[in-house]
This record gives structure tokens, C-alpha cells and sequence, in this order.
């Protein structure tokens, strides 16, 4: 790099110092402060050391004219806000999306759906170029946002399946139905035959998809599949459901749950039912975000990675947001599935 000039501290440096200083061209610094894009690795070292030693703070505001950049991004979470505390899942989206924005500069906008509301509020918002781009969360079939997203050209990734179809949409997600699949075949190798399913909302992916998954397991083992019923993804309605399903179905010897939230209520009705765990009934359940391990008897779980999910999300959407023409595409990325044994099985 070459060797700084004097100049006058009490005034703030400028670009063209930035550019001098390292050694190379005005737009050439200008485009290493602004992102990278069609920059060799030597001049971004040169022009961040020159910036650093310079104390150079790029204007964001005049930054944001030329680039047309926010420098923020939105997690849209389309639940009621009591959820946001709530929701084990949404902690850990949250965590996730926490931690790899830590090593970056841009801010973070939250936006969540009030109750009854429609996505007209949270799509205004994402039209109107207030955010870069946007990770989308916990959404639900009837919400609008896939529309909103395919429909609109702000960079989105989505963590959780979209019900579109998934060449139009980027997403994360674990393959729920190959981990229904393990719960299955978990519960099979243990000598049960009676497997019930829990399922969760039939207007998210997630519960779509281990439905799928039991089913699929119990048609290829020539097992019935007639025991099943539906619940949210909450422990008052797991034990109302579970409350139903052993009144309909008694002679069940499992149950795969659609969430651990849903088992950790399946676990009361079957104790207050005199059913012990896991010798007249196994339980599994999925997610592995803190009530399986503080369950009792401990769950036996499918691990959903939330938090990797979240942070890998971020990290597409990046890409997304930076992309320039030639670059390679940015893809959906599934997580395998993993069986976590525990006390009810």
C-alpha cells in the first residue's frame, strides 16, 4: 500500500484518500466498501487496511442513493406477537438469524403479523424497498407471503418449505418426511404395531410433510393407518388430541407425534389415562428444541437444526442480495434428519 499522505485529522477522510492510499481507482474502492462486487482479493485487502488506518466511515445515506441499498433485512414471522416469546421454534429462528448477521453490518427489521390480520401490511412493506431482502418464517398455506415473494422480484428464502413449487421459491428446511420415516422405523424395531400419528396443521409444510412421512412408513410395512388425528403445535391441543385418539383407537402401542409440544401434552392424557411410557405406549416426537430433554419420562425426538436452518437462510439470502450475472444460482438446501433416543421409547 502506499504510504499514507499527511493530512488534517480534524477532517473526515475522504474516498479518493481511501483510493490513493490503496492504490487503486475510485470506483474500485468505492465497490470494495459497498460489498465486493468485481473486486480482486488484494485490492479489497489494500482498500480495507487504507480505510482502517485512515478511520474512513463510509456515508451510508449517500451509499443507500448510489447503491440502492438498505443495509437491513427482515425476518417476517406471520404469527401473533405472543408467539415471538413463546415459541421455541421462533427462539431459535431467531438465534439463528441473530448469529450470522453478527458478522455483517446490516440491521435487522422484525415484522409480525397481528392477530386476524391479513399479509397486505407485511407485503406493503416489503414491496416498498424499506429492506434489502427477507426471511420468512413459521408461514402458513393461507398467508399470501409465497405470492407476495414469487410475484414481487425482493430477494426472499423462506426457512420451512413454501407449499409452492420448489424451483420458484428458495428455501431451508429438514426433510420432515424421511424423519417421520425414522420415527416409524424406530418404533418398528422396537416390536410396535399400533403406531398412531399426531399430526400438526395441515396449512404448514412441516405437518404436511410428517404426515406424509408416517403414512408413507406404515403403507411400506403393511401396517394400518388408521389412527390418526390433528392438533396445533401446542401441548394443550397434543393432549386434547391425545385424549381423542386413545378413546377411538386403545389398542395403540405408539404414537408419533408432530412436534414435542404436541407429545409433551400426549404424555399427560396417556398418564392420566393410567398408560405407562414407554411399556404400553412409546412416544416420539420432533423438533428437539428443549421440552423433550425436560419432559418426563425424556423424548424421544426427531432433531429439528432451527438454528442452522436460520443462519443458512441468512446466508442464501446474502447471496441472493449480491448476486451479480454469472453467478452461480442459489439453491434451496434440505437438512437430513436425525433420531434423538431418549426415555419413551
Amino acid at each position: 500500500m502506499p504510504e499514507l499522505p499527511p493530512r488534517n485529522d480534524a477532517v473526515a477522510p475522504t474516498l479518493d484518500e481511501v483510493a490513493a492510499a490503496a492504490g487503486v481507482s475510485r470506483s474500485t474502492a468505492s465497490r470494495a466498501l459497498n460489498g465486493g462486487l468485481r473486486v480482486s482479493p488484494a485490492a479489497q485487502a489494500a482498500v480495507d487496511d487504507a480505510a482502517r488506518l485512515l478511520g474512513y466511515v463510509p456515508n451510508r445515506a449517500a451509499r443507500s442513493l448510489v447503491t440502492r441499498r438498505t443495509d437491513s433485512i427482515a425476518l417476517v414471522v406471520p404469527e401473533p406477537d405472543e408467539h415471538l416469546l413463546s415459541d421455541a421454534f421462533i427462539g431459535g429462528t431467531l438465534r439463528g438469524v441473530g448469529d450470522a448477521l453478527a458478522r455483517t453490518d446490516l440491521q435487522l427489521v422484525l415484522l409480525l403479523a397481528r392477530a386476524g390480520e391479513p399479509s397486505d401490511r407485511i407485503a406493503r412493506y416489503l414491496r416498498g424497498g424499506h429492506v434489502d431482502g427477507a426471511v420468512i418464517t413459521s408461514h402458513h398455506e393461507g398467508d399470501d407471503l409465497e405470492r407476495v415473494v414469487a410475484a414481487s422480484s425482493i430477494p426472499a428464502v423462506f426457512v420451512g418449505r413454501p407449499f409452492a413449487a420448489p424451483r420458484e421459491l428458495i428455501y431451508t428446511d429438514v426433510d420432515n418426511v424421511a424423519g417421520a420415516r425414522l420415527a416409524v422405523d424406530h418404533l418398528v424395531a422396537g416390536g410396535r404395531r399400533r403406531i398412531a400419528h399426531i399430526a400438526g396443521p395441515q396449512d404448514m409444510t412441516a405437518g404436511v410433510d410428517r404426515l406424509a412421512g408416517w403414512r408413507g412408513a406404515l403403507a411400506d410395512l403393511g401396517l394400518p393407518a388408521g389412527a390418526l388425528v390433528h392438533a396445533q403445535f401446542t401441548a394443550a391441543s397434543g393432549e386434547e388430541a391425545a385424549t381423542a385418539l386413545l378413546a377411538a383407537h386403545p389398542d395403540v402401542d405408539a404414537i408419533v407425534a408432530a412436534s414435542d409440544t404436541i407429545a409433551v401434552g400426549a404424555l399427560r392424557a396417556l398418564a392420566r389415562a393410567g398408560r405407562a411410557v414407554p411399556g404400553d405406549v412409546a412416544v416420539v416426537g420432533y423438533d428437539d428444541l428443549g421440552a423433550a430433554e425436560a419432559s418426563t419420562p425424556p423424548l424421544t425426538t426427531l432433531r429439528n437444526p432451527v438454528v442452522e436452518l436460520a443462519s443458512t437462510a441468512v446466508a442464501q439470502l446474502l447471496r441472493l442480495v449480491e448476486a451479480a450475472p454469472g453467478d452461480a444460482p442459489v439453491t434451496s438446501v434440505v437438512f437430513p434428519p436425525r433420531l434423538v433416543v431418549r426415555g419413551t421409547t
